[in-house]
């Protein structure tokens, strides 16, 4: 059997599961979330679903003809799955939920509580856009100049190397003398890497 056989065969079997379970999983999904998040999950739960289709049970090995499969057969498995995202979702609207929460409670700070950064975003908005983001990577995720390598494509070197003029960049627009006060200890801004 070649690739190109084996794709229409596996698409062919998800069609005949999709068929089947689309419906149920969509009711099944309407009884137990708001109306604004059945298509996502549904369609998170398909999208599970071909990623194991050969684990759905009752739906056969694809590599011959066969039946189709029973509803009886595969829906049990397929309104687990569904749970199993339903779930994910929940937890991740909850997740946002809380940063919402947060961010509301920072923004109602005191004004004499609140900092003002404007001067800090215009002197990063100076520099490159690469060189932003290894700032910020460096700064505010606190990755070692290695890591800021491999999350961008440099090298260490080159990483090092942009984080030490970057800083010294905003060293001379904030008007401070000394560029290694900007956040981190002295021996984070070289890697031996």
């Amino acid at each position: 059997m070649t690739e190109q056989e084996a794709r229409r065969m596996r698409r062919a079997r998800f069609e005949e599961l999709a068929y089947l379970v689309v419906e149920p999983l969509h009711r099944y999904l309407r009884r137990r979330t708001s109306a604004d998040m059945v298509e996502d999950v549904l369609s998170e739960t398909m999208l599970v679903l071909w990623r194991r289709l050969d684990d759905v049970p009752g739906l056969g090995a694809g590599t011959e003809p066969e039946p189709p499969p029973e509803p009886d057969d595969v829906l049990p498995w397929c309104y687990g799955v569904a749970r199993g995202c339903l779930a994910n979702a929940r937890r991740a609207d909850g997740r946002r939920l809380r940063l919402m929460e947060r961010l509301i409670r920072s923004h109602e700070q005191s004004p004499e509580q609140a900092a003002d950064h404007g001067e800090l975003h215009a002197a990063l908005d100076a520099l490159g856009a690469l060189d932003r983001e290894v700032v910020r990577l460096w700064a505010w995720e606190g990755l070692a100049p290695r890591q800021i390598a491999e999350a961008t494509g440099l090298t260490s070197n080159a990483v090092s190397i942009r984080l030490h003029r970057a800083k010294a960049r905003l060293a001379d627009r904030l008007g401070r003398k000394d560029a290694e006060r900007a956040g981190h200890k002295t021996d984070e801004g070289r890697s031996s890497r």
